[in-house]
């Protein structure tokens, strides 16, 4: 593992996060099916709604584990799971509540380690490099104060960086707490399987599936130009580096966005036909809008991508990169256009989305240095 052992990075993850806050409000559904999601209403007079009586076309926030062991998982038709789950209880999600207990367990850990990096309602990087005590009595530390503010718990990894404490955080849920010293990357990463990697997604875990990789241990032994052939140089350098343990990322505090991006969900599901000229002025609006944003933080971005989402909930990213970085809205609606001609139109849309990352700060229109092709061979 190629890191500096005096480097003590940890990721503290909230375990089932919005499932765990409702179950302090209902604590009688402890050891039960528990969905989120899909506009359901309070439970009233002790009674709860039963996910097989559900009907439409809602999607899971979230669910506990006992429903998770029975197929059903975040981002799911409502419908599909009440097939695998019916007898699960159905709750509305409460974002306020959410947010309330979120800030909660943030203000625990900052009391005792301030050096935090916001990753989102649930999760956060904390750097313990700088205090004393040991990545043990630290961790459990950490999750007492946690507990004792929220009384939720949560699972924490520690390493020397941050790719293998987002990875250990998730190797003994819930409630856990991860460890990755000398000899652990063998040991605990490597056998693993790609997917694990936070950034290696389904497509890439395809790819390197049809070239026989199917583990983190068999990627660090991969062939260079291999990998290099398969998926560029950047991407095949970055492979390599996160197979051994690599990652000279800092915590944060105050990270700069990555993309900016705008979207709509439409009150009703649109025709590409029929409501062309609808969707042709919602398109060019959100361009404008993204324009604007751009703008306001003097940033322009190199990549411009779409994103649609149909009437049947699946959804498709389509990105164009190109030679400059672009912030005006009229080269954004061009680039978003040729995204668009890439997708097959052929059902209703329910979401319309622009963005741009590749993101590099406005310098008063002085040229951008260009990478120079190298090569890992």
């Amino acid at each position: 593992m190629a890191e500096s052992s005096t480097r003590r990075i940890a990721h503290l993850d909230m375990d089932a996060f919005y499932a765990s806050v409702e179950l302090l409000r209902y604590p009688d559904l402890r050891g039960r099916p528990v969905v989120i999601g899909g506009g359901a209403e309070r439970p009233s007079g002790g009674r709860y709604a039963r996910l097989g009586d559900y009907v439409g076309r809602g999607v899971i926030t979230t669910a506990t584990y006992e429903a998770r062991a029975l197929g059903v998982h975040s981002a799911m038709g409502m419908m599909k799971a009440a097939r695998l789950a019916p007898d699960a209880v159905l709750l509305p999600v409460d974002f306020p509540a959410y947010r309330h207990y979120s800030r909660l367990f943030k203000a625990a850990v900052a009391a005792i380690a301030p050096h935090i990096e916001d990753r989102g309602i649930d999760e956060i990087y904390i750097d313990l490099t700088a205090l004393p005590q040991d990545s043990g009595t630290l961790g459990r530390q950490l999750k007492q104060a946690v507990r004792e503010a929220t009384g939720l718990v949560c699972s924490i990894g520690i390493s020397p960086n941050k790719l293998l404490s987002k990875i250990a955080s998730d190797l003994d849920k819930p409630d856990g707490l991860t460890l990755i010293g000398p000899g652990d990357l063998e040991r605990r990463i490597w056998p693993l399987p790609v997917s694990k990697v936070n950034g290696i997604g389904p497509k890439a875990t395809r790819r390197l599936q049809d070239m026989g990789i199917e583990t983190i241990a068999q990627l660090a032994a991969a062939a260079p130009d291999r990998l290099q052939d398969a998926f560029g140089l950047g991407m095949a350098r970055w492979l390599l580096d996160v197979a051994h343990g690599i990652d000279d990322r800092p915590v944060v505090r105050e990270s700069e966005p990555r993309s900016i991006s705008r979207e709509t969900t439409f009150e009703r599901d649109l025709h590409v036909v029929r409501d062309r000229a609808l969707l042709s002025g919602i398109f060019r609006e959100l361009c404008e809008q993204l324009s604007q944003d751009l703008a306001r933080k003097r940033v322009r971005g190199a990549t411009v991508g779409i994103k649609l989402r149909f009437d049947d909930f699946r959804i498709v990213t389509r990105d164009l990169t190109l030679d400059e970085a672009v912030g005006d809205p009229d080269a954004i609606h061009r680039a978003a256009g040729q995204c668009l001609k890439r997708v097959t139109l052929d059902r209703r849309l329910r979401l319309l989305g622009v963005r741009v990352s590749k993101l590099e700060p406005l310098d008063g229109g002085g040229a951008a240095l260009r990478p120079i092709q190298l090569s890992l061979y």
